[in-house]
């Protein structure tokens, strides 16, 4: 892991120390986490045949800034809220019937995402806008890889394909370039602050 910014794994830890650093885990981040993404899922640009929303954006940015312990724990957590009934998914929807039908294996295809592109971050990915992206890339191949043979389960893979896959491709390489800059950024701003320091 490069070390050029700071010691700490995420730029996010440099911000906002964990309390006890023997803690494994930081439950304050991870609830954090879990809202940023509820609140990003309800953001809505309608561009084209398939609106863009916040969502997948909100889950690449917790797994690269929080790690592939509390990436997936986050999106988790966000999943349960949902699971409970708040209308924390995209467009305000909620509940097990939705994580059950159609779209349901994007949903857990984002705790897979968040794995991922967590340890890719943990190996430095994140710290360059290049390999950030690469690994934003990496993170919509797992959300994919779940959420398309879910939905072909109920619709056939050709349709799955038209309905899953071709409409969302030019909303997901905008957020996955946005969360790059955003997460690459941030190690850029820690770097030149440590060097203002010295």
């Amino acid at each position: 892991m490069h070390t050029d910014a700071c010691d700490c794994p995420f730029p996010v830890e440099a911000v906002w120390p964990r309390p006890d650093s023997r803690a494994g885990v930081d439950w304050r981040l991870i609830v954090l986490g879990s809202w940023l993404i509820a609140v990003l899922a309800q953001v809505r640009i309608p561009i084209g045949p398939v609106p863009i929303t916040g969502q997948t954006l909100g889950v690449l940015l917790v797994g690269a800034l929080l790690g592939s312990r509390q990436g997936p724990l986050s999106v988790a957590i966000y999943l349960g809220h949902g699971l409970i009934g708040l209308p924390v998914f995209a467009g305000g929807t909620t509940g097990l019937a939705r994580m059950m039908g159609p779209t349901g294996g994007y949903l857990v295809g984002f705790v897979v995402a968040a794995l991922v592109v967590g340890w890719l971050s943990e190996r430095g990915w994140s710290r360059r806008f290049t390999t950030a992206a690469a690994a934003m890339v990496v993170g919509n191949l797992c959300v994919y890889a779940v959420g398309l043979p879910w939905l072909a389960s109920f619709t056939g893979t050709r349709a799955a394909l038209r309905l899953g896959l071709i409409g969302f491709i030019p909303g997901d390489l905008l957020k996955l370039l946005l969360a790059a800059a955003t997460v690459s950024s941030g190690w850029l701003a820690l770097s030149r602050q440590r060097d203002n320091r010295l």
